[in-house]
């Protein structure tokens, strides 16, 4: 069970730039070919932000962000907890954060892409398979008509 006294989880619409460049190189996603001067941009941009932060130490353990049109649909992304705070419930908290924000706000179509080896974390969530669908992403156009 999340430690709800530990951490302290919040929206934002802004926050540190070299906290969330460690928390994407935690998670191996960081590019670098990006600019980090654009993580403002990004933050600010995403229908909800939610980071966490260790109250002791002062530390942002983890984010997590949903992007929306606001209106029907609502996709979960880019939820990372630093490797030192893991299995402490941090990543629990902000997702439901995240969830509650999108419910608040009329959006029940709340979806996600799970890495391999995490299906369990998000299911204790709520999140079920979509049986039939394929995840997919754009890597270029193909030979075509």
């Amino acid at each position: 069970m999340p430690d709800c006294d530990e951490f302290a989880v919040m929206t934002v619409k802004e926050w540190d730039n070299t906290a969330l460049e460690r928390l994407y190189r935690a998670a191996g996603w960081w590019n670098e070919n990006w600019d980090p001067s654009e993580l403002p941009r990004l933050t600010a941009s995403s229908f909800a932000f939610a980071v966490a932060v260790h109250r002791e130490s002062g530390v942002t353990a983890g984010m997590g962000r949903a992007i929306s049109d606001g209106v029907a649909d609502a996709y979960i992304q880019d939820l990372v907890v630093l490797p030192e705070f893991r299995g402490r419930g941090v990543g629990r908290l902000i997702l439901e954060k995240l969830v509650e924000v999108c419910l608040s706000r009329g959006i029940t179509w709340i979806a996600l892409v799970a890495e391999p080896g995490t299906s369990d974390f998000y299911r204790g969530s709520g999140f079920l398979p979509m049986e039939g669908h394929v995840p997919m992403i754009y890597r270029g156009r193909g030979s075509g008509c």
